[in-house]
């Protein structure tokens, strides 16, 4: 991304740093209390984003999921416990951080330089998977126009379809009695004779459902496997460009243009799962999906394997999208005094409620394409790519009016992604913002655009005839252990080397004084029990970590190896800036280290109103007689 060649960004905060501003300053920006940033428009708007980030697609297609197979209701146990245990201390946790520094999350690690390394993971890891995420509302858009037909294509084998296509299950050959002998013949011979199979006798073929081989043939244009590139599937990237577009006209104005979006992205998605709900409930065969999904009778013994626990911890920690830097940038642009704590509490709440919601929603409809197609729901079951791209439009299919249903789901998708991909980009943009204020502020929609085209340009190999192998690689490095180890650091650096008290008093100064008791419970979470979770997380992810595969389809060497440059491009630049900054710091190497591990001398609240005597050392850049300019490279400042 760039040379590490910067003194001002990699000096542990010898040198001052610009973007301070003052009292008058905020006076001067009308509705805005930090003029040069720029605040939400109203509450509203950052709640919704921030409800809008954490509810994406895994809410849909992969809690539902997790729920049935671990045990149905009794899954909710370890659920909530590890939102409480979890999810919710480091969601309050990053949402404090970035509202008390005002700063995204690279320039926020001025609390602790020597983990600067850990904002830049966050980002890199980011725009990995913003390229993949936006692929994927692609494919939801693809279905999203195929549904604006009398008759879904995928709703019977048509032309595209080859010989293993079929709705329903074909015999291949059984037991049957001939002259008072049981002899085993082909079905084709029971039939043409007149005969009869034994029960229990019975063998099918491999078949496929319609939907399977629209995916794969008609959508994907699958290739064999990751070698195989084949071409760019036109239709596809006509739809990622299209998505792309979608999301550039969102934030050409950064949160005052993408907080008023997500009235729409972020609440409708709940009109469309009620109306789903409602519609399946009526369906026979429905309360066998809702039984299949909580349990007529739920599986309390589940709660003894380790692996349910693991699930709930794993699914609370990526569905609240902690440790990405979304969190962090999103809640920089509030006002000082907002109370984070009942905004973290809500969206944490929202988003699990959501997550439960979907699944009567999904469940509800599988359970009555399991009736129609005479099958036990536990064969209809899906998670993933299968679950909103072959299952669920398979159950939609055979319902009347069948495109409205399947309009309505591919629409909810194509906005769950999208106010997700809104705050990821926004990451970006926030990281660039803060090496250059200046820079954006004049330039903000070319940035923005230009981004996006980048962004767009780097999606293309995931839309060609491998481009699903693509995906599935980068999810299976990028979005795993790395983001373990940015949040296991984070948690560690802010708590034990910063100082949790000190970082309580910090969030004391925006909600106010509270009691010894109010902070007991974040106390023993954040200094014992969470780190210890995460720990436990990522260890069980290293130790379980297996080569990814799609389907059946293994991936050759060095598609693997590809795999892993990934990760390590990601999380290097924790030792490499860690080690350039005590190389740049002062003293031998204790000192060195001991100076990175102290907050830079700029660490503070942004405006100069709200530092109040624990950070009235923190000078203010415009009043600095030598006014410094940093400019952009490769997420590090370069002074003048």
């Amino acid at each position: 991304m760039g040379m590490l060649s910067l003194p001002g960004f990699l000096s542990c905060g010898k040198k001052k740093d610009f973007s301070l501003t003052n009292e008058k300053d905020s006076e001067s920006s009308g509705s805005d209390e930090n003029s040069e940033r720029g605040n939400w428009s109203n509450k509203g708007d950052y709640l919704l984003s921030m409800v809008g980030y954490a509810v994406g697609l895994g809410n849909v297609w992969r809690f539902p999921y997790l729920t049935y197979q671990n045990g149905g209701g009794a899954f909710l146990i370890p659920y909530t416990l590890m939102l409480a245990l979890a999810g919710l201390p480091l969601f309050f946790m990053e949402c404090s951080l970035g509202q008390f520094g005002s700063l995204g999350p690279v320039s926020i690690w001025r609390i602790l330089p020597l983990f600067q390394g850990v904002g830049i993971t966050m980002v890199i890891i980011s725009a990995f998977v913003t390229i993949y995420y936006n692929v994927i509302i692609a494919y939801a858009l693809y279905y999203l126009f195929a549904s604006f037909q009398k008759v879904l294509p995928w709703s019977d084998c048509f032309s595209w379809a080859d010989e293993f296509c079929s709705k329903t299950q074909i015999v291949s050959d059984c037991n049957t009695t001939l002259h008072g002998e049981i002899v085993h013949v082909n079905y084709s011979y029971v039939t043409s004779n007149n005969l009869t199979c034994i029960n229990g006798t019975i063998n099918y073929k491999p078949v496929q459902f319609p939907s399977e081989q629209y995916w794969n043939k008609v959508a994907l244009q699958r290739s064999s496997g990751l070698e195989d590139t084949g071409r760019v599937v036109w239709y596809l990237a006509l739809c990622l460009l299209l998505s792309w577009i979608i999301v550039g006209a969102a934030l050409f104005k950064g949160i005052k243009s993408s907080g008023k979006v997500v009235y729409f992205t972020a609440l409708f998605p709940y009109v469309i799962l009620l109306i789903l709900l409602v519609r399946g409930a009526t369906l026979e065969g429905a309360l066998d999906g809702i039984e299949y999904y909580i349990g007529r009778q739920s599986n309390i013994t589940k709660l003894m394997e380790a692996e349910v626990w693991k699930d709930a911890a794993t699914q609370i920690f990526y569905s609240l999208s902690v440790a990405w830097g979304g969190l962090v940038a999103l809640s920089s642009y509030n006002r000082f005094h907002n109370n984070c704590y009942s905004d973290a509490i809500l969206v944490c709440v929202t988003n699990c409620v959501t997550s439960i919601f979907a699944g009567f929603a999904i469940f509800s409809i599988l359970g009555h394409m399991a009736f129609v197609s005479k099958r036990p729901v536990s064969e209809v079951v899906d998670s993933g790519f299968e679950l909103a791209f072959v299952a669920y439009p398979e159950a939609l299919s055979k319902l009347p009016v069948s495109p409205l249903w399947s309009f309505l789901f591919f629409f909810m998708l194509v906005l769950l992604g999208l106010d997700s991909q809104f705050a990821s980009i926004e990451t970006l943009t926030t990281t660039i913002q803060d090496i250059s204020p200046r820079v954006m502020k004049k330039l903000r929609l070319p940035i923005t655009l230009g981004l996006c085209a980048v962004l767009f340009f780097l999606g293309l190999i995931c839309v060609t005839q491998a481009g699903i192998y693509w995906v599935n690689l980068i999810d299976h490095f990028c979005a795993g252990w790395g983001i373990l180890i940015s949040a296991v650091l984070e948690i560690v650096g802010i708590v034990y080397i910063y100082g949790g008290n000190r970082f309580i008093e910090d969030i004391e100064m925006m909600i106010g004084k509270k009691s010894f008791y109010f902070w007991l419970w974040w106390r023993m979470c954040w200094f014992f029990i969470t780190p210890v979770l995460l720990m436990a997380i990522l260890v069980w992810s290293l130790a379980t970590f297996s080569d990814p595969t799609y389907g059946s389809v293994l991936y050759p060497t060095w598609g693997t190896a590809v795999g892993w440059c990934m990760i390590i491009f990601c999380v290097i630049w924790i030792p490499i800036v860690a080690i350039i900054k005590i190389v740049k710091a002062e003293g031998n190497l204790i000192q060195r280290i001991v100076s990175c591990c102290r907050p830079a001398p700029n660490w503070g609240p942004y405006l100069a109103i709200h530092r109040g005597e624990r950070y009235s050392h923190v000078v203010d850049a415009k009043k600095e007689k030598e006014h410094e300019i940093p400019t952009v490279s490769a997420f590090i400042y370069k002074q003048k």
